[in-house]
């Protein structure tokens, strides 16, 4: 039998609010990388600090809930699965924020033949996040329809995996780039398809939270 939920419907309105920015975070991100590409840096450092603006809101409300959770014993047969959702999914607003800084620190130099790829892994890398803040909705309200957004979940970290590899290939058989060029390209096309590792991570710990749901 499922846990009801209903009852906790502040609770519920807090953690929707923390997916909100979950979303806004990666998104922020994305416009964040397509400024650099386009050598639009004003555009690149106001979305870095929306995005450092948005991972503090997160973890706010992440330890407001984490709080509320234990002084007011809200869904305790559920409360562990509950907070390692918000901790790993934390973590992607988390590596969103740190992937700019270390850009913004590194300026690395991306020749426009490169941009498209970089662009590719980017849109996957979001797209997963998307899908698992959909599948974590669902979680709290439409349990079974978890497992169809998971999925989702699986084919954007694989087509991230497939674009990054693409990607280095084509870094590594360039005539034209140093080594060194070659190897700081590599570096941040592994940091941004990173994200979508996370977003699998989270994605298989809510697997394993709506089974024992259904428990």
């Amino acid at each position: 039998m499922l846990i009801p939920f209903g009852q906790t419907k502040a609770l519920e309105n807090q953690v929707d609010d923390f997916l909100d920015t979950i979303v806004r975070g990666s998104m922020a991100m994305k416009q964040a990388i397509v400024a650099y590409l386009e050598g639009n840096q004003e555009e690149f450092e106001n979305r870095i600090e929306m995005v450092g603006e948005l991972e503090s809101k997160a973890d706010g409300i992440r330890k407001q809930t984490e709080t509320a959770l234990y002084t007011y014993s809200l869904i305790p047969e559920s409360r562990g699965d509950v907070l390692g959702l918000l901790e790993t999914m934390d973590n992607v607003i988390d590596r969103a924020k740190l992937v700019l800084q270390s850009i913004d620190v590194q300026q690395p130099k991306i020749p426009a033949e490169y941009r498209e790829a970089f662009l590719a892994v980017t849109d996957n890398s979001i797209l997963a996040v998307e899908s698992v803040v959909a599948a974590a909705r669902c979680y709290f309200r439409e349990a079974h329809q978890v497992r169809a957004h998971i999925n989702k979940v699986d084919f954007y970290e694989s087509e991230a995996d497939r674009t990054g590899l693409k990607l280095k290939k084509l870094i590594f058989s360039s005539t034209e780039l140093e080594l060194a060029q070659k190897l700081h390209l590599r570096y941040f096309a592994e940091r941004i398809e990173s994200i979508s590792d996370i977003a699998e991570d989270v994605g298989e710990r809510l697997a394993i939270a709506t089974i024992k749901r259904s428990i």
